[in-house]
Parts: structure tokens; C-alpha cells; sequence
């Protein structure tokens, strides 16, 4: 790429424009890590998610030892008395310490659309009173890696417009500018890094004439200015080297100081960098590949939080009013920014995503809270900072104050942090801050911390990924999406019977009830949440699952629907019901291996392998999200698994988001779990089965039980046997996949009605 591209261009792009343009080109950095097997006494105390007998009592493998989780940390309740004071930032005046990140508004390259307009306005709504709008590459002056057509004139009355509906409800913007290095640090001229300077000063400046309050610089992750800070990238000998600590800050501390010069006191400049660095990968001595050059990335030249520490007084002299601080894993971009994803595996908290497993007690100077699910893990560090500093400092990764009010709201008295910098809870749920200042937590729809919504997701439902929970977002004024965010008024009311409650069956019975719909729901079982309550049991807490039911169950009390529990709906219930709308939710049917079990070998059902006597050596049949949760439990529980599927190797966790499938699939390969894709079983001996795999060979292996977590199929033949005017099937009874897609079916079928 450097070969090809003029110096008058190097540095200049944002980070934004080149992952749209060619996408991430490097490869993972060195890092270190405890292996999975092995890593930690049996018999370790603590609280582990894992969810099963005998946490603590060894039986369990070492792995789920390792960084014991404590969930009391979730009990606490707040008036939330600091979080709601009035917060102030250079010049800025804030009612409160909840600020949006400069993250998520995956639909700018569409350009400048209503739906990025209202994405904005919609947070304001809400109640933020300040956003950070990231990098857009259309809506910045210049030259542009991929030109979308729009012209200058064109995106700055975009951004007055945005800037200007915006304030309406009291809200101000800045813009995140996210200089990507196009080459290694050590290979730009002076004049390069001057011309990338002035590159942010003139951004800073055209956003200002729009009506944007400041600029935050992102010098963290894989961008420029972490780059200069850090002695794993910067080899230069110069006055920006790695010579002293202002040297590796010259870069930023000169951005800081001409943008201030160029657009005033007033104008705020925010730094976000990595408050303290780790490697993930495993080797000192690795090579990171930076495009087309080489070079050399040791794990010993990560940045501490001494080092940052420095750096962030020197930011402030230079005149930076507030930090940003992030965790720095090297080689994984989402940990940097969701770190949470640390703990996503239920038994394996600290996986990295590269087949190891971090000790939390040794690993990031053991300097992390990592016993609360990933939620405020950087606290601590952020203290250190605020208390060298006198600038704000704030902090992101899972920052949710309505998930655990105590814990988050005492970090602020205790002076741990200044604000939480948010995204995700924010974007599932707009209305989050007036619904928390109103005290209305149990109306806030949660995050289930799935990171379907950053860009990588693998479900090719749109190229820049989805909410699980929230069916509108990158989805409203697009042709697979609503037309609006709002609820169409129904026409006409209509009686509506919703038959299943799961999640495309709550959200299906909540938006046609709020539209004025008259809805029964009708579960067979004796309380709701369908396949959302087994999913928790085997996930573990993580994943908020039943924060989730409790939500859509608030939601349908609130919009007087009526629920009918231990309650079949068959086609004589319907005939006599006589509603003028069905919507099927019943989920799919369990596909079955073609095999039945002897006496030395069993098949399990999906539902009961948690409570089954499955022996040793366990198979799990199934590629999908389910097959792969219950091949980590049962991993986690001693059981040696092999997965066996007849669909490709890349149906392979499919419905998991790509960023979850990478951690659950390198953390069981590493475990030993064998998967054999394209696959079937040919037989079945004593105590072993007979593999049929993909490249037509036959494969011997031990197996005690046989758990059928096999793909669903579509279930709605009650449809053909009754006669109603409209009905509908939703979620996996009509097309089978995950509760994103089960969530978004309901929604849609619910504003359709």
C-alpha cells in the first residue's frame, strides 16, 4: 500500500475511511498469555458463571479457576446523586456524567441520509447532552479513500443540520478524529507528520464552523498517534522517537497545541488513549505485518500505566481538557473498546480470543477489576490518572449505570472517574438516560453484550451488523428495515393472539399492543422467555438473558398485554378464541441425527444434556450457536467433546456474532475439542462411533453420549390447520437462527399487523 500511495496522502486518511476502503490489513501483534489447559489450581475459591455444581470443588476444569466472578456487585441501588451532577468539560457545562462514544453510526457510508440524521437526534432525545460523533469519511473536506459523490457543500450543511436538530433537545456534538497510519511511524518524514497535523487542525476547524463543540483525538488502538506514544511501534530517532516520554507524546501534544491555537480555548480537545497496553498474541519476538512493511513488536514494549500516566500531564499542559481512557490489548481491536468480550465464554473468563487465557491477578499489571463480568474494569486505573491530573477523565467498556446502580454510581462518589463514555446500552435503548433519570430501570432494554453491532458480524443480514435487542437499529429507513423509528398508530384494533413466549413473541405481542392492538399471548409452559431461559442457564449471566425476559416482560405490562401461561393454543383453542390475527411463535423443530443410541452409548436430548449422566466422552451433533455453547459447558465441566455436523466448516457458530465465535471457537480448539464439519455418523460401536468425514475417510471416536443439538426446522404447520383472516409465523418456527433475528422478525410482523 505505501509503495502505491504519494506522500501528500500518507497519514492523512482516518481510521474510518481505511477500514471502509480496504479493511483491517494487520495481522495480530505479540502478546502474551496463560496457556487454557492447566492454568490454575483445582479447587480455586470464587464464584464462576458456569452455572453448574461444583464451582470450587474442582470440578471444573483449572481454566474456570482463574479469574472467579462475583456477581453481588450488580445488588446495589442509587439515586444516582453524582451521576446526574452537573459535569464540566473545558468549556462545556454538562447536567450530568453519561457522555456517547464516538462509535456505532455503522450507516455513514450510505451518506447523508434521514436515518443518520435521526440515528443522532434520536440519543438527544434520549437525554445525552454530549456525542461524539466518529470518523465519516464524506462528511470530512479533502480527498477521500472511497468518494461516495457527496460534495463538500452538500456535508457541511449535513453537519449544521445535524448540529442544529441536535440542539433542539440541548445536546452538543464534537467529532472523533482517528488518524490511521497508513506506515510505520519510523517512515515518515518530518514534513509528513506535519502535514498530518495540520491534516486534524483543518478538520477541527471545518467542524467547528458547523457548530460542532470540539474534537477528540484518538490516539489509541491501531491509530497514529498510539503509534508515536508507543515503543512497540515507534523506532524513530528523532525528536518524535522513543527516546524519552515528550518525545513519543510530541505528535499529540503538537495536535493538541495547534488546534487550540487554530480554533480557540474554548473549542474542546479530548484525548482518548490506551491507559494501559497487553499483548494478546503469544510471542515477544512476533512480526507484525503493517501492510506491506515489517516490523518488529516485542511483548515488553507495551505501555504502562505509569507511562500513560505521564503522558496524560503532558496532554494537559499542551491543553487538553478532558481523557478518554481505554484498555490496549494489541492484537484485538473490539477487546479495545469492548473488553468485555474477555468474559464471554461461561467457564473461561479471560479468554483472548487467540486459544489463551488471561490471570487477571498477574496480566495488565494486575491493575483490572475482573471479577464483574468486564462491567467498569478500568476504575481502578482511571483513579491513578484522575488523581495525577486535574483535567476530567473517563472511561469506557460496558459502562451501564441501570445494570448495577450501586457499583457504578459509588466509582463516581469515591472519585474513580469523572464520566462514562458509552455506546452499547445507548444504542440498544436511545430513551436510557431519561429512563434512568426518571427512575424507570426496569423500562430500559438491555444490552445482552453479544457485539452483533460492531462491524464483522457474520450473519450477512447487512454489511455493517445489527442489535440483538433493538430491531430498528441499521435497520429503520433501509429496505430490509421500518420506514420510522415510531410506531405506526394501528388503523384499525385488532384481537390478537400470540401463540409462543419467546423473543419474537414478546416483541411481537409488545409493539402491536403499544400500537393499539388488543393481544393475548398464549405459552404453553408456566412462565415466559422460551428458549431465552435455557440460553442463560448454559451461557451463564454474561449475556444479561434474563434482564432481557424481565424487559419484555415489563414492556407487554405496560401495553396491557395479556398473558396466558400453561396454556397450549391449538386450532380448537383459535376457532374458539375466533382472533382476527394469529402470529405463530412457537420455535423450531430439532433436526435428529439419522443414529439411535445402544447400550454403551446414549442420545441426548438438547434440553436435558445439562442434568443428563453423559459420561466422559460426550459428541455434541450441531454446528449452530446452541451445539457450540453446550460443546464449551460440557468442556468446562470435565467432558472430553467432539462436534460432529454434517453442515460446512463455515456454518461453524454462525449465528454468534464474528467477534464471540472467535473467542468460543480458538478457546475450545485449544481445550481439545475436535470439530469434524461436513460430516456424518456411519455407525455406532461400544463405547465409540464411527465418523464419516468431509473428505470421504472414516474416523473412530470414543463416545458415551451423543447430545442431538442438531439445526432447527421450520415449525408452523398449526397455520394450515386453521382459517384466519391474517397470520403469521416469526422467529424460529419460520425461519430458524438466533434471538437477533427472532427479535427482528416479531418487531417487523408487529408493526405489519
Amino acid at each position: 500500500m505505501s509503495g502505491g500511495m504519494s506522500g501528500e496522502n500518507r497519514g492523512r486518511l482516518s481510521r474510518r475511511q481505511f477500514l471502509t476502503g480496504v479493511g483491517v490489513g494487520a495481522a495480530g501483534l505479540a502478546a502474551v498469555g496463560a496457556g487454557l489447559a492447566g492454568c490454575a489450581p483445582s479447587g480455586a475459591g470464587g464464584t464462576t458463571g458456569t452455572g453448574g455444581a461444583g464451582a470450587g470443588s474442582g470440578d471444573l476444569i483449572a481454566a474456570a479457576y482463574l479469574n472467579p466472578q462475583d456477581y453481588d456487585y450488580r445488588k446495589g441501588t442509587s439515586d444516582f446523586k453524582t451521576l446526574l451532577s452537573p459535569l464540566r468539560i473545558g468549556s462545556l457545562e454538562l447536567g450530568h456524567r453519561m457522555i456517547k462514544s464516538a462509535a456505532g453510526s455503522a450507516c455513514y457510508l450510505a451518506g447523508p441520509t434521514d436515518e443518520l440524521l435521526q440515528y443522532y437526534v434520536n440519543l438527544a432525545k434520549g437525554g445525552i447532552e454530549l456525542i461524539w460523533v466518529e470518523g465519516i469519511g464524506w462528511l470530512e473536506p479533502g480527498p477521500q479513500l472511497m468518494p461516495t459523490g457527496v460534495s463538500e457543500e452538500d456535508a457541511r450543511a449535513f453537519g449544521a443540520k445535524l448540529v442544529e436538530e441536535c440542539a433542539r433537545y440541548g445536546t452538543k456534538l464534537g467529532y472523533q478524529w482517528a488518524a490511521f497510519a497508513m506506515t510505520p511511524v519510523a517512515q515518515m518524514t518530518v514534513e509528513e507528520i506535519a502535514m498530518t497535523q495540520d491534516r486534524g487542525v483543518a478538520l477541527a476547524q471545518w467542524f467547528q464552523s458547523m457548530g460542532f463543540v470540539g474534537l477528540e483525538i484518538n490516539a489509541a488502538g491501531f491509530n497514529l498517534g498510539e503509534h508515536f506514544l508507543s515503543r512497540f511501534h515507534n523506532t524513530r530517532t528523532d525528536e518524535y522517537g522513543a527516546g524519552s516520554l515528550a518525545n513519543r507524546a510530541r505528535f499529540v501534544t503538537e495536535c493538541i497545541e495547534k488546534t487550540k491555537q487554530a480554533c480557540g480555548n474554548d473549542f474542546v480537545v479530548q484525548l482518548l488513549i490506551d491507559c494501559i497496553e497487553e499483548n494478546d498474541n503469544l510471542t515477544n519476538d512476533a512480526t507484525l505485518m503493517w501492510l506491506d512493511n515489517a516490523v518488529t513488536a516485542p511483548h515488553n514494549k507495551v505501555t504502562t500505566i505509569e507511562e500513560g500516566i505521564e503522558f496524560a500531564k503532558l496532554f494537559e499542559a499542551a491543553g487538553c481538557d478532558s481523557m478518554h481512557l481505554r484498555l490496549g490489548p494489541l492484537g484485538n481491536h473490539p477487546c479495545q473498546f469492548g473488553s468485555d468480550l474477555y468474559f464471554i465464554l461461561n467457564g473461561i473468563e479471560g479468554a483472548t480470543g487467540y486459544g489463551t487465557q488471561w490471570d487477571f491477578s498477574r496480566h495488565w499489571q494486575g491493575e483490572l477489576i475482573a471479577s464483574h463480568s468486564g462491567a467498569g474494569m478500568l476504575l481502578d486505573v482511571v483513579k491513578r490518572y484522575k488523581d495525577a491530573v486535574s483535567i476530567p477523565c473517563g472511561t469506557v467498556t460496558y459502562m451501564d449505570p441501570a445494570h448495577a446502580p450501586g457499583f457504578f454510581e459509588d466509582a463516581l462518589a469515591e472519585g474513580k472517574a469523572d464520566f462514562y463514555i458509552m455506546n452499547r446500552p445507548l444504542t440498544v435503548d436511545t430513551e436510557y438516560v431519561n429512563k434512568l433519570r426518571e427512575g424507570r430501570l426496569d423500562e430500559i432494554a438491555p444490552c445482552t453484550r453479544c457485539l452483533h453491532c460492531h462491524i464483522g458480524s457474520n450473519e450477512m443480514n447487512r454489511a455493517m451488523g445489527y442489535c440483538r435487542v433493538n430491531a430498528l437499529t441499521q435497520r429503520v429507513m433501509t429496505p430490509s428495515g421500518p420506514a420510522t423509528y415510531e410506531l405506526p398508530p394501528a388503523a384499525q384494533a385488532k384481537k390478537v393472539m400470540v401463540i409462543g413466549g419467546g423473543p419474537a413473541g414478546m416483541e411481537a405481542a409488545r409493539v402491536a399492543a403499544e400500537r393499539g392492538h388488543q393481544v393475548t399471548l398464549y405459552e404453553q409452559d408456566s412462565s415466559l422467555g422460551g428458549q431465552l431461559q435455557f440460553a442463560s442457564m448454559v451461557k451463564g449471566p454474561h449475556e444479561n438473558l434474563d434482564d432481557l425476559i424481565a424487559y419484555l416482560k415489563r414492556q407487554m405490562e405496560l401495553h396491557g398485554v395479556r398473558v396466558e401461561l400453561n396454556r397450549k393454543a391449538d386450532a380448537a383453542l383459535i376457532s374458539s378464541t375466533a382472533p382476527d390475527v394469529v402470529v405463530l411463535a412457537v420455535g423450531g423443530l430439532r433436526d435428529t441425527p439419522p443414529v439411535s443410541g445402544n447400550s454403551s452409548v446414549r442420545v441426548v436430548d438438547f434440553e436435558t444434556f445439562m442434568t443428563a449422566d453423559l459420561g466422559d466422552d460426550v459428541v455434541v451433533y450441531g454446528s449452530n450457536a446452541q451445539a457450540f455453547d453446550c460443546a464449551l459447558w460440557l468442556t468446562v465441566h470435565k467432558k472430553r467433546v467432539t462436534i460432529v455436523t454434517p453442515s460446512p466448516n463455515e456454518d461453524l457458530d454462525k449465528q454468534q456474532s464474528h467477534h464471540a465465535m472467535r473467542f468460543m471457537t480458538t478457546a475450545l480448539y485449544a481445550l481439545g475439542v475436535k470439530a469434524w464439519p461436513g460430516a456424518s455418523i456411519k455407525a455406532i460401536g461400544n463405547g465409540e462411533i464411527t465418523v464419516n468425514t468431509d473428505v470421504a475417510t472414516e474416523v473412530t471416536v470414543p463416545c458415551s453420549s451423543i447430545v442431538v443439538g442438531a439445526e432447527l426446522k421450520p415449525n408452523k404447520s398449526l397455520l394450515e390447520e386453521i382459517s384466519v383472516a391474517e397470520s403469521y409465523a416469526i422467529g424460529d418456527c419460520e425461519e430458524p437462527f438466533n434471538i437477533a433475528l427472532a427479535i427482528r422478525s416479531g418487531n417487523d410482523v408487529g408493526r405489519k399487523i
